[in-house]
């Protein structure tokens, strides 16, 4: 298990998170339901998205803490542990059982980084890779389902995958989560690209969590304002209007106007 990658969230059971939203029906299974992000200053953190999107923050022990939008739970910040790890968003995927997704990942080509792990009564997480490497996480909920707001502005509203092989992701991603991507309720949160239309073609494959903004060059100078910096200006999807930005830790992330 790598060093506090859930060691905060596992501690969090004896302040009571997920007291206010247990009872809650779960995400289906590949639908994106939580993100957290592992910084080496978490106070830091707590400034800096807390004046770009608004948040309020309870405090955990460990070091972690919540971040709420109007009172619900959007998102973790972390205490990097370890210098080594990557400062990092991380996106997770909803599951019913976390032990059957990870043997099918690990089936398909994939790795299983750190396996089914419980987190208190909160529920149980892994973190993965796909077949080229992309890291991401998976969620079965306990008292905790996920996020209490998102699709609005200051929370989750996209992941993208880029990749150097947009038809092995497809493949991979369409048999892993096919009812999320292609069901008759289907309503996708994640989409793929590759690398290079936004990155350099050397860029490792990843998962870059999007959260949604009423504007996004307001947005843009917020984060210049507050010490982060901008890796791609805003351009057009199929989604929205996109910019990819960096926190003042290093962490990425993207900006979404819809």
């Amino acid at each position: 298990m790598i060093p506090g990658y859930f060691d905060g969230m596992a501690e969090n059971r004896a302040s009571g998170y997920g007291e206010g939203v247990r009872g809650e029906s779960g995400y289906p299974e590949g639908v994106p339901c939580w993100m957290d992000a592992q910084l080496p200053d978490v106070e830091a953190g707590k400034r800096f998205y807390g004046d770009l999107f608004g948040w309020t923050f309870e405090e955990a022990p460990g070091g972690s803490v919540w971040a709420l939008h109007q009172g619900a739970p959007v998102a973790a910040l972390a205490r990097k542990l370890d210098g080594r790890l990557p400062t990092v968003w991380t996106v997770y995927f909803a599951t019913p059982d976390a032990e059957a997704l990870a043997e099918r990942i690990r089936r398909a080509g994939g790795q299983v980084v750190i396996p089914p792990t419980p987190v208190g009564e909160l529920g149980t997480a892994a973190l993965v890779t796909d077949p080229e490497g992309a890291v991401f996480a998976l969620w079965q909920p306990g008292s905790h389902p996920g996020f209490g707001r998102r699709h609005e502005p200051g929370t989750f509203a996209w992941a993208e995958l880029y990749t150097r092989d947009t038809e092995a992701a497809n493949a991979f991603y369409g048999e892993l989560f096919h009812e999320a991507l292609f069901g008759p309720d289907a309503e996708p949160d994640f989409g793929r690209a590759p690398v290079s239309d936004v990155f350099p073609a050397e860029m490792p494959p990843h998962f870059l969590v999007h959260f949604g903004v009423e504007d996004c060059d307001t947005a843009l100078a917020e984060v210049n304002r507050l010490g982060g910096r901008v890796q791609a200006p805003p351009f057009d999807t199929s989604y929205g209007t996109v910019a990819v930005v960096t926190d003042d830790q290093g962490a990425s992330f993207a900006l979404l106007q819809r």
